[in-house]
C-alpha cells in the first residue's frame, strides 16, 4: 500500500503519551490561518512510502516505545484513509499504541480507521461555524461528522486548541470552549497551544502570503493563565 508523507520523527515527545514515532502524512483540505506546515497541503508533493517500508522503520525503534507508541499526524492523516488503515493494522499487530493527530476532516471511512486507534488528538479550530469557516476556509460539517462517529466508537481524546491573540484569547472564549468540551465524552486532556511564528519563513519560501501578518505570538504567561482557567472550569463542573 502506497502513502505520501512529509517527514518522520522517531523520538516525538509531545504527540501522545510517552516517547513516540511520529509520521507526518501529506495532504490537507483545510487552509488554516495559522498553519505552520503549508508544505504538507498538497498530497502528491510528499515523499512516497509503502506501509511495509514504514512499518520496518517504526519497528527499528520499538524497544523505545514501551510507554509510548506511534502517532500519525500531518497534514491531515484522515485524507489517506486506506493507507492509514493498513499501517494502523500493522502497528496493532505488533502491539504498538496508536494515536492520530487530526482536525477531523478527511474523506470518510472513519469507523474503520478508529477501530485501530487508541487515542485521538483532536485539533479544535473553533466551536462555532462562523469562526471555524474564517480560520479554516471550510465548513464545520465534516469535523462534526467525525466527532460524532468517534463518540459512538468511544475513542479517548486529547483536545487541543491554538490560541491566537485578539481572536480567541479572552476568558469568555475559554468559557465557551469549556462548554463545548463538556459535551464530549472520554476526554483525557485539554490543551491550549500558543500561536507562534515558526512557519512564517516557509510561506516566504513557497511564495504564499502569510494570512496573519503582524499578529504577535501568544504570550506564554497569558496562555498559562487561560489554561488554568480552563482547567478550573472543567474540573469544577460536571459534564
Amino acid at each position: 500500500m502506497i502513502g505520501y508523507y512529509s517527514s518522520l520523527e522517531p523520538m516525538g515527545l509531545v504527540d501522545g503519551p510517552g516517547l513516540r514515532y511520529v509520521v507526518f502524512l501529506q495532504g490537507c483540505k483545510l487552509r488554516c490561518l495559522y498553519c505552520h506546515n503549508p508544505e504538507t497541503w498538497k498530497l502528491k508533493e510528499g515523499k512516497v512510502i509503502t506501509s511495509e517500508e514504514l512499518l520496518h522503520k517504526i519497528l527499528r525503534y520499538k524497544n523505545y516505545y514501551k510507554n509510548g507508541g506511534v502517532t500519525f499526524s500531518g497534514g491531515e492523516p484522515l485524507l489517506q484513509s486506506e493507507f492509514l488503515i493498513d499501517i494502523l493494522k500493522k502497528c496493532k499487530e505488533n502491539n504498538l499504541h496508536t494515536a492520530i493527530d487530526t482536525s477531523g476532516v478527511g474523506n470518510g471511512n472513519y469507523e474503520e480507521i478508529l477501530k485501530y486507534v487508541d487515542l485521538i488528538i483532536l485539533d479544535i479550530k473553533a466551536i462555532d461555524e462562523e469562526k471555524y469557516s474564517y480560520i479554516t476556509k471550510a465548513k464545520m460539517n465534516e469535523f462534526s461528522k467525525f466527532l460524532a462517529i468517534a463518540q459512538k466508537m468511544q475513542n479517548p481524546f486529547w483536545l487541543r486548541t491554538v490560541i491566537v491573540p485578539g481572536f480567541n484569547d479572552t476568558k469568555e472564549d475559554i468559557l465557551n470552549l469549556s462548554k463545548f468540551v463538556k459535551k464530549i465524552d472520554n476526554v483525557k486532556k485539554v490543551e491550549l497551544l500558543a500561536y507562534h511564528l515558526f512557519g512564517v519563513d516557509k510561506y516566504k519560501e513557497l511564495g504564499i502570503d502569510y494570512p496573519l501578518e503582524g499578529i504577535k505570538p501568544m504570550d506564554e504567561d497569558n496562555l498559562l493563565e487561560l489554561q488554568n482557567y480552563l482547567n478550573s472550569l472543567i474540573s469544577n463542573d460536571d459534564k
